[in-house]
């Protein structure tokens, strides 16, 4: 039997994504990081920014755009979402109906800004629902930024929607909102890991997703020169906080996010030893290298291999047919 099946009996698997998240908001970024995704593959994911990309008075046409570069052949991979303005903005309603109405087949998910608590998300999806449905798309997968007080007091309110696979922390935001209480140095390294308010921040939101299967991206690192700043960032990420997704927002940062965040070819080797050798034996206790392992460890396992299999990892080619086109639980034996 597949592993989700054997591993999740009943259960919704816990959502599995490229580890990066790629902003792009003007037209020239966008066109190069769409070409950059078919250059490297869907090992990222790109975030084609509304609310920072338009500028002042261009927003329906920014979104035309965004709706069009969307539904282009360009997005082979259909691993590219959208950030809309937020709830608050007039120009939200109008951000989902251009988009969602032209693209919401090919959407990967949106991204929904600056809420103040879970009441915001729920009347964002239900706007943004009806256009989709109309579109014929039914729940399209919602991604929330988390950034006021407000939002993090609902993290796992917010976390608990089965439409929402994914919760981002916007520290820039956060911080500004505590207004001087906490120092600017808290909006990057080291500071950003050492402040107890922004420890705390990014801990809840981590264990708010895991709790319900969702997955926690970590916040944008700002140096955007320093390609060794951010590949720490991304290690501390999820080494500390345990966070497997990360904002990037210079094409320069993608690789070392993806190379921080993925697991490597021996920890993807030892998981697909350990699973293969629990499918050999019908997915009971086995022992590996004087280890034992049953379920509990194989599903730690198979969500590694998830995670390597997404980042383009190379694996054994007896665990790669679990990813094979077309496999899926019901089929695979």
């Amino acid at each position: 039997m597949h592993p989700s099946q054997v591993l999740f009996p009943g259960t919704q698997q816990p959502v599995s994504l490229p580890v990066c998240d790629h902003y792009a908001g003007s037209e020239k970024l966008m066109r190069k990081s769409i070409a950059l995704q078919q250059e490297l593959g869907p090992v990222f994911d790109i975030t084609l920014d509304c609310e920072d990309g338009a500028s002042a008075g261009n927003e329906a046409a920014h979104a035309q755009l965004v709706a069009s570069l969307v539904k282009s052949p360009d997005n082979r991979h259909r691993r590219i979402g959208v950030r809309v303005h937020d709830i608050g903005s007039p120009h939200f309603a109008q951000d989902v109906a251009i988009i969602c109405s032209a693209a919401a087949r090919e959407l990967a998910f949106v991204m929904l800004p600056k809420v103040e608590g879970v009441n915001d998300v729920l009347h964002a999806l239900e706007t943004i629902n009806n256009t989709c449905l109309a579109a014929g798309r039914h729940a399209l997968p919602l991604h929330v930024l988390i950034e006021t007080h407000g939002a993090l007091a609902d993290v796992w309110k917010i976390a608990a929607l089965p439409q929402v696979e994914s919760l981002s922390f916007g520290v820039m935001d956060f911080v500004s909102a505590h207004y001087g209480a906490i120092p600017g140095a808290a909006m990057r390294s080291p500071g950003q890991f050492d402040h107890p308010l922004v420890r705390r921040a990014k801990l809840e939101i981590a264990a708010a997703c895991h709790a319900h299967g969702k997955t926690p991206s970590h916040n944008v690192t700002t140096d955007i020169k320093n390609p060794a700043a951010v590949a720490d960032d991304a290690r501390r990420a999820a080494q500390e906080f345990g966070y497997t997704r990360m904002w990037s927002i210079h094409p320069d940062q993608i690789r070392p996010i993806v190379h921080a965040m993925s697991p490597s070819v021996e920890e993807a080797g030892q998981a697909a030893q350990i699973l293969l050798k629990a499918q050999a034996v019908q997915w009971g206790p086995i022992q590996h290298e004087g280890n034992l392992h049953d379920r509990a460890s194989y599903r730690y396992f198979w969500c590694i291999l998830q995670r390597a299999h997404a980042a383009g990892v190379a694996l054994p080619p007896q665990a790669a047919l679990w990813f094979a086109a077309g496999d899926s639980p019901s089929t695979s034996q």
